[in-house]
């Protein structure tokens, strides 16, 4: 898998992604609205990993990190972000389709205190989505590292990894279609999703963070570095 380097839009659109099918069923309304019970959900999987720079000592860093209710709302935009108890979030990701079926998950995120320099993300439920017919579960873990550059500066290195799990309880005519083509075009909807969502939050967070320190940015703004695995 190869690191994203595309530069952004300074206003980039909200986040809306089709991943054209390689076949296109004649949809009816009534079975896309039925959340069919015939078969198992479908379930999708990724694990990624992404590093940004800060041009700041770890501890500043840390310190940024720590206060995420005064930059994870704006910086999270265009997705929709809504702050709950417990240093949670609900999250509402984009409007995504694939296979004539389309999508706008919604999950909840819980912003653990960090323990031994080590942050953590996890699912957590969101009251009135329990019947939704789709399941996420999200495990990231982020670490920072200090390092100085050739010229004695401190810097820090911000590295992430997240583990994905989505399960969807498709209606027929998707369980209608091909196992393999339901699932290459699922995972691939999925890359793309958390690919997007890095992308900008990265760029987001990298800018807010120098701004408010008056600090110029990294050298790597314009790079996003992104794997999947």
């Amino acid at each position: 898998m190869q690191a994203s380097g595309n530069s952004l839009p300074s206003n980039p659109a909200p986040m809306t992604t089709a991943l054209s099918p390689l076949t296109k069923p004649v949809v009816d309304p009534a079975d896309i609205a039925e959340a069919s019970n015939d078969k198992a959900p479908a379930t999708f999987t990724g694990a990624y990993i992404g590093e940004m720079e800060m041009i700041a000592d770890v501890s500043t860093v840390a310190s940024y990190l720590d206060d995420h209710p005064t930059w994870f709302l704006h910086c999270a935009h265009p997705m929709r972000a809504e702050p709950l108890v417990d240093n949670g979030y609900a999250l509402t990701v984009g409007n995504f389709s694939a296979l004539g079926y389309e999508i706008e998950p919604r999950i909840g995120l819980h912003l653990l205190p960090q323990q031994a320099g080590i942050y953590r993300i996890e699912t957590i439920p969101i009251s009135g989505e329990e019947a939704k017919h789709y399941t996420v579960d999200f495990r990231a873990e982020m670490v920072l590292k200090e390092e100085a550059t050739v010229k004695g500066d401190l810097i820090t290195q911000v590295s992430w990894q997240l583990g994905l799990t989505v399960a969807i309880q498709f209606p027929r005519f998707i369980q209608a279609l091909p196992h393999t083509l339901v699932k290459t075009s699922g995972d691939r909807l999925l890359t793309e999703v958390v690919r997007q969502a890095s992308r900008r939050l990265t760029r987001k967070v990298q800018e807010d963070f120098h701004r408010r320190l008056a600090l110029p940015l990294p050298s790597s703004h314009q790079r996003h570095r992104f794997w999947h695995r």
